[in-house]
């Protein structure tokens, strides 16, 4: 059985969107547990709507909510008895596997570095995210905003975590890494990439260079790392025009009717291009480097984004014990990287 805590109270949609996410997860998995942290009257009153297994689902309330513009350091200290934070407490205590939260995001970060603790050879975690493209499955990119100045030493070790991840949620057997850059050749970028790029190429398999980011989306990499400034930028900029182009669509077919022929005509194109490019699919970014699983949902996530969460981050990742391979492979870290985070 697998049990998650969700922060119901976090995000610009809950409580609604996000117990309905929970409902739909509960439906398509036999063994998933769910205990949805939040106010117990309002988390009742949304699952009056729902059918579903009484066995399965628990509430567990708590009072208070981390707003999001609420300062992350102070907030998850003195609000103890606030959804994010019970939640959380519960992944420490055994309680749970894992813990899914659309809420403030420097408050997730803050909580689980003090409430799970980083992996033994980890200095910094990562975000990581599955971006869609058009090779018919994601790519991963991280760092995507845990950390903003990322050394070359925490590059490799976010590498390393990528690669597990592609090879046990993805199922890619030797996935291709690559360094997001301002150009191809090995002499390019700051000094921190290119003292990265020497390590990659000593240290970690499948490393295939330099990825610029007009390559991001032809298929160049499995898996592209940066530090948390640049892939929060890139990651935000991909997801902004994306929404602008299907936008600018939608706006210009109404004004002729040949648009609108050649819209009906082409739907299957434009349905195909959105599901393609609909950031809800993998449903949010695990936190990889601490002891337990924490998966931030974007704050606008609506049902399908958590109940994805759950099916295609949450449920594979601890069936598969990733944790356990991630600690295995960071073993193989060359002693340098050891000497310089410990």
């Amino acid at each position: 059985m697998v049990k998650v805590a969700i922060d119901a109270m976090g995000g610009d949609h809950a409580p609604g969107e996000i117990i309905k996410g929970a409902i739909l997860a509960l439906s398509s998995l036999e063994d998933l547990y769910l205990v949805l942290v939040g106010r117990k009257d309002e988390i009742e009153a949304r699952l009056a709507d729902f059918n579903f297994s009484h066995s399965r689902l628990e509430i567990r309330h708590a009072e208070e909510t981390i707003c999001c513009d609420d300062d992350p350091g102070f907030s998850i200290r003195r609000k103890k008895n606030s959804s994010m934070v019970v939640a959380m407490q519960m992944v420490r205590n055994g309680e749970a596997d894992a813990i899914i939260s659309a809420g403030n995001t420097g408050a997730l970060m803050a909580a689980g570095l003090l409430f799970l603790g980083r992996m033994g050879r980890i200095s910094r975690p990562a975000l990581l995210t599955p971006m869609p493209s058009f090779s018919g499955r994601p790519v991963l990119y991280l760092d995507v905003g845990a950390n903003m100045d990322a050394r070359p030493m925490q590059l490799l070790q976010y590498a390393f975590m990528g690669r597990i991840y592609a090879q046990q949620i993805l199922r890619i057997k030797e996935p291709r890494i690559a360094l997001l850059n301002v150009g191809v050749e090995a002499n390019k970028g700051n000094s921190q990439v290119k003292k990265a790029y020497a390590l990659f190429s000593e240290n970690l398999p499948g490393f295939c260079g330099n990825i610029e980011g007009t390559e991001a989306y032809f298929d160049a990499a499995d898996i592209v790392v940066c530090d948390g400034f640049v892939g929060n930028i890139f990651l935000k900029t991909s997801e902004g025009l994306s929404r602008a182009i299907l936008s600018y669509f939608r706006k210009e077919i109404v004004t002729s009717m040949r648009y609108k022929a050649g819209a009906f005509l082409l739907e299957p194109v434009f349905m195909g291009l959105k599901e393609q490019v609909d950031a809800s699919g993998y449903g949010g970014a695990p936190l990889l480097g601490v002891k337990g699983l924490l998966v931030k949902c974007h704050g606008s996530s609506k049902a399908k984004a958590i109940e994805q969460a759950i099916y295609k981050q949450v449920y594979p990742f601890i069936n598969n014990e990733v944790i356990k391979h991630f600690e295995k492979a960071l073993e193989l870290l060359p002693l340098e990287s050891r000497e310089q985070i410990e």
